[in-house]
């Protein structure tokens, strides 16, 4: 069973730098992504960003150019540097993974962790 083990969350004020950190454990696949989502009270749960075991990144238009995803693979630890936090950021932040098997994909999710910026 695979393990999503989340840190880093808090309050900051608007400007401010935040790093999440988010360590799986019980994996065997070699090839997947890791990433974060976020979800703010009374919106969707949307992606923030994600990285495969490749190197390949993908942001949210939002973030781009203040986030910075990278992952540690001999760790299976992935990071989320958020810098110039805003106040929209503000919601729940997951960290997830998706394994690739050969004809299946297993996602999994951490338990969250709370950002909140104040203007």
């Amino acid at each position: 069973q695979v393990q999503l083990v989340e840190s880093g969350g808090g309050l900051v004020q608007a400007g401010g730098s935040l790093i999440l950190s988010c360590a799986a454990s019980g994996s065997i696949f070699s090839i997947n992504a890791m990433g974060w989502y976020r979800q703010a009270p009374g919106k969707q749960r949307e992606l923030v960003a994600n990285i495969t075991s490749g190197g390949s990144r993908n942001y949210a238009d939002s973030v781009k150019g203040r986030f910075t995803i990278s992952r540690d693979s001999a760790k299976n630890t992935v990071y989320l540097r958020m810098n110039s936090l805003k106040p929209e950021d503000t919601a729940v932040y997951y960290c997830t993974r998706v394994d690739y098997g050969l004809d299946v994909e297993y996602e999994y999710w951490g338990q969250g962790t709370q950002v909140t910026v104040s203007s």
